[in-house]
């Protein structure tokens, strides 16, 4: 078993693979699945899922070939919490293989046999073989990171470019990473800025460097539409071209040519701060090395969940997000919603937010790691947002509707950190990614209520 320098890491104890008939956990790690949450993913069995899906046995064993060593692999850092485990199951049905990597600190692991038996049912019924899923319980800032690394890592001669000398390096079955793990609560942000620097800033710059090592420059990075601060108070929607990292020179159509500079506005909590300061190290690191490619997705408002209603967003803390907050006073969880703030300048008083399904947030990031493999080259940015403005009261009606029942409101202050409106332009991803959202606000809710109901029946 491979070291790091200073100790020994045994990969045996954080590997959950799907060719494995026992799972192997550190002993010595935190218990995470212990935990329990109003929107707890259930463990399902076959008898309680509404398709009709074989055993994992008897699915995987005359579909899928033995591992020989060189498949290709996309790493899923995160890869079970609500974006990623979408991000994850949107992977697997499209052919990918997925090494998740997640600290279960703020997801859970029915989340991956349920990420499972969808990919295993949408195989079947397509009749492709199933793609190889594997699961390492891992902190990405551990050291264990560097040895699973060096598990899907080859030594290869090559010729240095400038000496001409032949010299050893990696060559990875990583084909691209793709990176969930950082914390993202603008509220807990504020209460505990060290904590977010330490994991959403100090993680990346260490995780780059193990990528590097082993010459995996493939890399799609979550960022948020916070990064543009006070812009979005414009009321305009935001492009892409508001927030850049180094000096563009842009020409009108008159020929003029114009240099614009970097510029931060407003930025308004160390969440926001954490996710600019993350775009700033890769667009620095790419500028240095022409051999990354790095997309930063800057989500809007993910909302929404897998229409089979197996899959949905079930965080371990307190949510915050508008949604699932929702969803808790439907099931009686919580008395009512707080709205915060009934006097933004908008059509109805309350704030208005782009909501996108986390679906199309999931295919947004393979149509990303298509055109990194295609066309990317240096560090690009793409707004993931469906264009459109909704206000909170406008979703609360929608969910409403998908639910059948009034939703008791209490009007409170604005929050620190919140902003009036944050709509996205999507121009730029629909012309290079090829990319734009398929569902409404309206499938969103219906969807989300799917999942709760469904929970709520087998709770």
């Amino acid at each position: 078993m491979s070291s790091t320098s200073s100790s020994r890491v045994d990969l045996r104890d954080h590997v959950q693979d799907q060719d494995l008939s026992e799972e192997y956990l550190s002993s010595s790690s935190r218990d995470y699945s212990a935990g329990s949450s109003p929107l707890t993913t259930p463990a399902l069995s076959d008898e309680e899922f509404d398709f009709d899906v074989p055993s994992e046995d008897a699915l995987l064993a005359p579909t899928q070939a033995p591992a020989d060593g060189s498949e290709k692999y996309i790493m899923v850092i995160g890869g079970l919490g609500y974006i990623g485990s979408h991000t994850t199951l949107e992977l697997l049905r499209e052919g990918h293989n997925v090494i998740v990597v997640d600290n279960l600190s703020n997801s859970y692991k029915t989340v991956l046999k349920n990420v499972r038996m969808l990919a295993a049912h949408h195989c079947k019924v397509n009749n492709v073989p199933m793609p190889r899923l594997r699961f390492f319980r891992i902190d990405y800032r551990s050291k264990a990171m560097h040895v699973l690394l060096e598990r899907y890592s080859n030594l290869v001669m090559t010729v240095d470019a400038t000496s001409g000398k032949q010299v050893v390096s990696y060559q990875s079955r990583i084909a691209g990473v793709i990176h969930f793990a950082a914390y993202k609560s603008v509220v807990e942000s504020i209460q505990q800025p060290l904590r977010y620097y330490r994991n959403n800033v100090c993680g990346l710059v260490n995780l780059l460097q193990e990528l590097e090592r082993f010459n995996i420059r493939n890399f799609i990075f979550s960022s948020s539409a916070t990064v543009y601060g006070s812009k979005a108070n414009a009321g305009l929607p935001l492009k892409e071209e508001d927030l850049i990292h180094h000096q563009v020179k842009t020409q009108n159509e008159a020929g003029e040519t114009t240099i614009v500079e970097p510029t931060i506005e407003g930025l308004s909590c160390p969440y926001a701060r954490t996710k600019y300061f993350g775009e700033a190290i890769l667009a620095d690191v790419a500028e240095a090395d022409p051999d990354w490619r790095i997309v930063a997705l800057r989500y809007f408002n993910p909302v929404g969940c897998d229409p089979s209603g197996v899959l949905g967003e079930s965080p371990r803390g307190e949510p915050t997000n508008l949604f699932p907050v929702l969803t808790q006073v439907l099931k009686g969880d919580r008395s009512n919603l707080n709205v915060f703030g009934s006097d933004w300048p908008t059509r109805d008083g309350t704030a208005i937010r782009d909501f996108i399904h986390v679906l199309d947030v999931a295919r947004g990031h393979i149509a990303a790691l298509n055109w990194n493999s295609k066309k990317g080259n240096g560090f690009s940015t793409f707004n993931l947002g469906s264009g459109t403005g909704t206000t909170v009261l406008e979703a609360v009606r929608s969910l409403e509707q998908a639910a059948g029942r009034e939703i008791p409101l209490a009007l409170v202050d604005r929050r620190p950190g919140d902003v009036g409106m944050c709509v996205a332009s999507t121009e730029r991803a629909a012309k290079e990614l090829g990319w734009s959202t398929r569902e409404s606000i309206t499938k969103c809710a219906a969807d989300l209520w799917n999942y709760v109901s469904k929970v709520a029946l087998r709770s």
